[in-house]
Parts: structure tokens; C-alpha cells; sequence
């Protein structure tokens, strides 16, 4: 039996904030100077972890769900400051633009005001003297395994060269290992998202067709998604192109191998979504309108982790295991002793869940909803009488408000692990929920306004961290 990590060995609280949901003065959070004073604020409330979503390029939709790129960060997420602090722009580029400055993320707005900065700043990089291009150099080095095949796609489905997409990739790596590094000395863990599936319009698919099921004219056989159930009479059709498995394991699973090692390049800890696709996933044919007429197929999961595990040696992963688990998926969860996901929004139907605070186990990690979710306060609008009785019933008075009931029961929870979106901590309605799943649009706009991460809030949170027994004992100042 395999050991937890470490990390999952103590009780810890953590935040789900987004990157692109920090406040700041460029239409979306990014890397720059509000990020850093996130971590101080987060450090002042003595919680230990930042759980964000994936930061890979923007997908349809503008999903980080949907990235075409496993490996490569998303531009937009570049900070302008950190680019003039680097003496690549004039201070007058990072002046802001007054029509982004708002409580919603304007995407084609903030490529608008970023991308001509963006090329500015990659021909500033090329008047450079060579000896101060050794750590460009040392990057394309690093990042051979996938950086060609991602320059290569972005020069052909996007605006620039190669030269310039290999700049930006570089740009946003030497800033995110910043952030990463501002983080730890903090006592602070980042802790990542991994997609499992990857979109047919990809670099992964186009650089590696041999390793999915398509057809002698690249178009897939078989496409991702989920049967009909309580939510969906159609169930979820994702239209991502299915592993060819066979190929993978020939190969070791390498592909794999790469794209969770440059996940621990960026974090501390990676979430696996949709982890149940280890396992058996659902296969619709690419013909298909709905996922309807699919079949449950299995995967080498098994195998794929044992590789993972000696390459990788003991991997901080969490598996995200909601929806119909079966005991076959729980035994590859235990086995490789990964934590679990428990929803605090999940816990008060009218039998006695297992979710329930009291019932959880301690390898597991908790949450009061996720970027899935409405907010907690949107979430108890939705309940019926006898639903918010069977709360009250548990938790005593919802007071002063839902966000917080449930947020102060995670943290009270058995669960080792406890992490609580944003919009909980500040107790926001459902206007402010991140994403809708099968809402095509308007999804993952949210970002925090100036003033809101406020010292009268860390304190509160710095006192049920304390009282939980969760204090970040690493220099958490209160």
C-alpha cells in the first residue's frame, strides 16, 4: 500500500481562486503585481493553499478546459509590469484602460490591449545584447519535448511567428516560476488542474495523432463525454477525440509522462479531472448529436499511474472522483493513495451522505462547492424548505450567511484537506459564479474588484483557521 504525500498529512485550508479572477488594472488577473499581493493577504489569513484552474491557452469558449495546449500558458495571463519592471516595455504601457475595469473579464478587450504590448515587447527582446539572452536560451533547452510542436501549431491558427510564440511561452514561465517562488516563501502550495482530455484542435492531437482515434483524415472515431443522468437527459457530449490506448502504453506513456511533469514543474500538488476516465470513460460515436448512444470503455489508468509514480516518484495528485464513482475507480483512487473531492453543496439530501462533515475521511479533500457550482449563497437560494431545514437540522442557524455555515463546517470536517472558492470566503451570490456546465457562453468571467481582499477578512479567516486546527504553522503572521 503507497504512502499519502506529505502534503495530504495535515490539515491545511486553502482558497480556489483563478488566476484570471485576481483584480488589477489590465481587464484580467495575471501573474503581475496583484497575484504577489494575493499571496500576502492569503499568507495573512494562515491558510497554506492556492488552488487555481488550468492556466493553459483559452480553449472554446474560452475554457482553460479546453486548451490546445497541455503544455503551453496562456498569453493573456501575462503581467504587462513585471514586462516593464524587465525593461522590455516603457512605464506608459502598463497604464491601464479604464474601460476594462470591471467585475467581469472582457476576453477580446484585454487581447486588444495586451497583444500589440505583448509584440512590442518581443521586438524590444530581439535588440538585446546575446549575453543577456542565456536564460531564453536555457528555456528552449527545458522546453524542447513540447515547445516546437506548440510554436509550430500557434504560427499556423494564430497571430505571430514562432520565434514570437517560443518569447511569450518563455516570458510567461520565467513570471509564473516568480509567483511560485513568492508563494513558497510564504508557506504557500500552488496546487494545479490537469484536463484529462485534450480537443481535437490542438497541438497535442496534431503533434501526436498516432496516440488518438482518428481516422486516415485526422477526424475522430470516437468522442468524449457522459451518459444521460439526473441532470441531462442527453448526457454531455465533449467532442474531445479518444486515446488510442494501445499506442500509449507501447510507448510508456510518455506523452503522459512529459505532460505531468511540466504540471509539477508549475505546482506543488495537480488535480486529474474527471478522474473516473482512468478507469472507463464513455464512448460516443463522432456521428452522434448526443451522448445518448455511447458505451463504457476501460483504460489503463492502473498502468498509466504505476509509470507515473516511478518517473515521477511520489506525485502530490488529487483525483477528482465526483459523480458515479464505482468501487473499481475507489480502489485505483486508494491504491495509489490519492485523495478524493467532497462537496459540502452535496451533503444534505434526504438520506445520511457520506459528504456530510462528520462521515469524511481524513486522506480527502473538502469543499462547500467548486468552479462547477453556483456560490453557496446562490446554491441555498435554490433549496427547498425541508432541503434548508435538513441544514439547520446539522449546522444550527445559517448565520450570518450560507457561505459561511458551510465554509466554517469544511474546515471543522475530518477532511485533512480543505479548500473554498473566493466567492464563499467573501460570502457573493450566484452573479458571481465562475462557470455553468452546459452553458456554452458567458462562462468563466468573474474577477475580483479593487478593495476586496480586505485585512478584516484575514483576521476572520486567520481565527477559524486557528480554531480549526488548520493554521499554516509556517510563519502565518494573524
Amino acid at each position: 500500500m503507497r504512502t499519502p504525500h506529505a502534503f495530504f498529512r495535515e490539515r491545511t485550508a486553502g482558497v480556489l481562486l483563478h488566476v484570471s479572477s485576481l483584480p488589477g488594472p489590465h481587464g484580467i488577473g495575471d501573474f503581475g503585481p496583484s497575484a504577489h499581493r494575493f499571496l500576502d493577504w492569503l499568507h495573512a489569513c494562515g491558510w497554506s493553499t492556492w488552488q487555481v484552474l488550468p492556466i493553459g491557452p483559452l480553449g472554446k469558449g474560452d475554457s482553460p478546459y479546453s486548451s490546445p495546449s497541455s503544455f503551453a500558458i496562456e498569453p493573456l495571463l501575462a503581467s504587462i509590469d513585471a514586462l516593464v519592471e524587465d525593461d522590455l516595455l516603457p512605464r506608459s504601457a502598463a497604464r491601464p484602460d479604464r474601460r476594462m475595469d470591471g467585475p467581469r473579464v472582457d476576453i477580446r478587450g484585454c487581447r486588444r490591449f495586451k497583444e500589440p504590448r505583448l509584440t512590442a515587447a518581443f521586438e524590444r527582446f530581439r535588440t538585446l545584447r546575446r549575453n543577456k539572452r542565456v536564460p531564453y536560451r536555457r528555456f528552449l533547452e527545458r522546453s524542447a519535448p513540447w515547445l516546437e510542436d506548440w510554436c509550430t501549431w500557434a504560427e499556423e491558427h494564430r497571430a505571430g511567428s514562432a520565434e514570437y510564440h517560443a518569447f511569450i511561452q518563455f516570458i510567461l514561465d520565467r513570471q509564473w516560476m516568480a509567483l511560485r517562488k513568492a508563494a513558497a516563501s510564504r508557506g504557500i502550495r500552488i496546487f494545479g488542474d490537469l484536463p484529462i482530455f485534450v480537443p481535437l484542435e490542438s497541438a497535442d492531437v496534431s503533434s501526436n495523432r498516432e496516440l488518438f482515434q482518428l481516422d486516415r483524415n485526422g477526424r475522430p472515431k470516437m468522442v468524449t463525454g457522459v451518459p444521460p443522468d439526473m441532470f441531462s437527459s442527453n448526457g454531455q457530449l465533449w467532442e474531445h477525440p479518444h486515446y488510442r490506448w494501445s499506442r500509449h502504453e507501447r510507448t510508456g506513456f510518455e506523452w503522459w509522462i512529459q505532460r505531468l511533469a511540466t504540471q509539477f514543474e508549475r505546482f506543488d500538488i495537480v488535480r486529474i479531472d474527471h478522474f473516473i476516465g482512468l478507469h472507463h470513460a464513455w464512448h460516443v460515436p463522432a456521428t452522434a448529436r448526443t451522448a445518448r448512444r455511447g458505451t463504457w470503455r476501460r483504460a489503463p489508468g492502473r498502468q498509466l499511474l504505476t509509470k507515473a509514480f516511478q518517473r515521477l516518484g511520489n506525485p502530490a495528485l488529487v483525483a477528482e472522483d465526483l459523480g458515479a464513482v464505482t468501487p473499481a475507480v475507489r480502489r485505483l483512487r486508494d491504491d495509489f493513495a490519492l485523495p478524493g473531492m467532497f462537496l459540502l453543496q452535496n451533503a444534505f439530501g434526504r438520506d445520511d451522505s457520506e459528504s456530510l462533515p462528520h462521515h469524511l475521511p481524513e486522506h480527502a479533500v473538502v469543499y462547500t462547492g467548486t468552479h462547477d457550482n453556483d456560490t453557496t449563497n446562490g446554491w441555498w437560494r435554490s433549496l427547498d424548505a425541508e432541503a434548508r431545514q435538513r441544514v439547520r437540522d446539522y449546522a444550527g442557524p445559517v448565520d450570518p450567511t450560507p457561505a459561511r455555515t458551510l465554509t466554517r463546517l469544511a474546515l471543522a470536517s475530518r477532511a485533512r484537506t480543505a479548500i473554498i472558492p473566493m466567492q464563499d470566503l467573501l460570502e457573493l451570490g450566484r452573479n458571481t459564479r465562475m462557470n455553468t456546465p452546459g452553458t456554452p457562453t458567458g462562462n468563466w468571467r468573474w474577477r475580483l474588484e479593487k478593495g476586496m481582499l480586505r485585512a478584516r477578512d484575514a483576521s476572520r479567516l486567520y481565527r477559524l483557521a486557528a480554531r480549526t486546527g488548520r493554521l499554516d504553522r509556517r510563519g502565518a503572521t494573524g
